[in-house]
């Protein structure tokens, strides 16, 4: 009988490690970053060079319902991780709010 092993991911921000399995398609490993202000990140498999970052929302916010940065409450846009052969972007898309009276 063989012995399958799981790789080890990890972050390159915290230093989070865990071994997973591989995930499914278009899908990825996360865990809630204390050095990205405690927002979901993906976790990348071990020794592959990259950069995970928060890009924040730069466009006006008007009655929308909007991913806050916990510590300083600034609108989220985004979690942007490059590598040396591309780019993934986790987006954190508006939600739309609506009311309605029954007359």
């Amino acid at each position: 009988m063989a012995t399958i092993f799981a790789p080890e991911w990890w972050c390159p921000n915290c230093g989070t490690s865990a071994r997973l399995p591989f995930p499914k398609p278009r899908q990825t490993h996360m865990h809630v970053c204390p050095k990205l202000r405690f927002l979901s990140a993906p976790l990348l498999p071990r020794g592959m060079a990259a950069k995970v970052e928060i890009v924040e929302r730069g466009d006006y916010v008007g009655g929308e319902t909007v991913q806050l940065d916990p510590e300083r409450g600034r609108p989220v846009q985004s979690i942007v991780t490059t590598r040396d052969k591309g780019q993934d972007t986790i987006i954190f898309a508006p939600v739309a709010t609506a009311t309605a009276r029954i007359s």
